[in-house]
């Protein structure tokens, strides 16, 4: 096992200053694994007052990786993690449907049951 030397947030300062070197000039890419790479070098916490599914989101949109905590089932987290994958660019893929000669009860049933705010209907 090889071990580096390596910086915590407590041990970096930054302090406005100019700079010569323009945003886009700069690589904040980093691997997390030997197959994972982020853009930028961000983990959000496992904690279960920072992470579920909006925030890994949010954070795989930026760049970086959300962690889901585990203080739940694992069939919470897994349903966390289904819906991180199942996001991408503000879309959903492979919406869940409901046809037109359904009731309105049957698709808040659904909309309940997987935890969306809407549902498609699609003849």
């Amino acid at each position: 096992m090889k071990i580096r030397e390596a910086l915590t947030f407590d041990d970096v300062l930054l302090e406005p200053s100019h700079s010569l070197v323009l945003p886009a000039q700069t690589d904040t890419r980093t691997r997390l694994t030997r197959t994972i790479e982020l853009n930028i070098p961000l983990i959000s916490a496992a904690m279960d007052t920072v992470t579920e599914h909006r925030l890994a989101i949010a954070m795989a949109r930026a760049g970086g990786i959300g962690v889901i905590h585990k203080n739940m089932t694992a069939e919470a987290q897994a349903g966390e993690v289904t819906r991180v994958k199942k996001y991408e660019s503000g879309m959903v893929v492979n919406p869940m449907t409901i046809t037109p000669d359904r009731e309105l009860g049957d698709a808040l049933e659904l909309m309940s049951a997987h935890a969306i705010s809407g549902i498609p209907v699609v003849e």
